[in-house]
């Protein structure tokens, strides 16, 4: 389950941005181990948007989902990677409090073996992303 460095709560109260470090696969194919992400803590989330959440039963761990519905009670989360668990799956619907904030772009750091030219040429063209809302990845979630 990817947890994000605690950095990312240090700054929270003195700006509306922030950054955090993915670790783990649940997110795979969208995130990856070591992928950076530029936070907007609070704001509306809609179903497709990636989000920053408590997890609900070790409120110390931070994690990244993809809010997939809202229903009674908070929203529904999963993971992109269907394998890896964590999700809402595991621990139900996840309080409207719980949801610090919502991802907006991911930066993918150079891997030291990334020498070659057309890999460096691959990173550039692909090192920051926004993180849309997926609504077509919310459908497909949603079925699941």
């Amino acid at each position: 389950m990817p947890e994000l460095s605690q950095e990312s709560e240090r700054g929270r109260s003195a700006a509306p941005f922030g950054l955090a470090e993915v670790t783990g696969p649940s997110m795979v194919p969208t995130l990856q181990h070591g992928d950076q992400l530029l936070v907007r803590y609070g704001g509306v989330v809609r179903a497709g948007d990636v989000v920053v959440l408590r997890h609900p039963f070790q409120q110390d761990l931070l994690v990244v989902k993809r809010a997939a519905e809202r229903r009674e009670g908070g929203w529904w989360v999963l993971g992109d990677n269907p394998y890896a668990g964590g999700d809402s799956t595991d621990y139900g619907v996840v309080p409207e409090e719980l949801i610090l904030g919502r991802a907006w772009l991911r930066y993918r750091p150079l891997r030291p073996g990334q020498r070659s030219p057309l890999a460096l040429l691959r990173w550039a063209f692909s090192a920051a992303r926004p993180l849309l809302t997926d609504r077509s990845a919310s459908r497909r979630l949603r079925a699941r």
